[in-house]
Parts: structure tokens; sequence; C-alpha cells
């Protein structure tokens, strides 16, 4: 499936926020630009690894969130990545990894967050928030 954009307004005090998310599950994408767009963030969805390379190179971001499961790789090499490009762009990471070992190695390798899933929306919502902030100080 080809990356597409979502566009909402405004989501952290009064700046445009401009996401992406790299994840291959339909169901949790949908959920997550949905509530993402309808909050007032644009988002950019990308549903491989390639894809998600490929988009985090074109645009600037405000924010990735990053699954680690992915059809054609894994969101650590996608950090990697992103990591080599931009240093200081936020990634959070999302993931049915639950173990406290996956969440470190995540964090080691230069993620910002972590969440697992299954994961609510407003918490969701209160990590981004908190990054995005973060980074427009």
């Amino acid at each position: 499936m080809e990356a597409h954009w979502s566009r909402g307004m405004e989501w952290v005090s009064g700046i445009q926020v401009d996401i992406l998310l790299i994840e291959d599950d339909g169901l949790i994408g949908d959920a997550i630009v949905g509530h993402m767009v309808d909050g007032g963030a644009r988002v950019r969805w990308c549903q491989s690894a390639a894809e998600g390379m490929a988009a985090a190179g074109q645009s600037r971001y405000d924010c990735v969130v990053l699954d680690l499961r992915l059809p054609d790789g894994h969101g650590l090499s996608v950090l990697s990545h992103i990591r080599k490009q931009d240093r200081k762009i936020p990634v959070l990471i999302l993931s049915a990894f639950d173990q406290f070992s996956d969440r470190l190695e995540g964090l080691a390798k230069g993620a910002d967050d972590y969440l697992v899933k299954p994961f609510s929306l407003p918490d969701l919502d209160v990590r981004i928030s908190k990054l995005v902030g973060e980074g427009h100080r």
C-alpha cells in the first residue's frame, strides 16, 4: 500500500504537528490516524519499513510513531535509519513485544518512548504531546 497523508490542523499549543506513522496493521493504523487527525495532527501513514524509511527522508516530521514488527523488516532497523538522518526527531515505538528487555533495547537504540500494545489512544496522545512539546521548546 502506498503511503498517504491525512490532514488535521493544530494539535499541540497551536503548532501544526506532522507525524510519521509506520504501522502495518490496518485496524491499528486507521484508529491512530483517525484519532490524531480528529485531534488536529497531520499524519503520513506508511505500512512497511521501506515506505517508512523513504518517507523519513522526504519530509521533516515532529514525531515518528514506529511499530517494530513490519512485513519487510524490523522497526529497529528503521529507527537506526531515522537516527542517521535526524538525531533530534522524537521516536515513539509501538510494539506487542512487552518484555522489559525489549523496551530497554528500543530505548537504548534511540527511541524516546516505548508503548506496549494494546494501548489506549489517550495514552498515545499524552506521550506524543510530551515528545512534540519538548521538541518545540
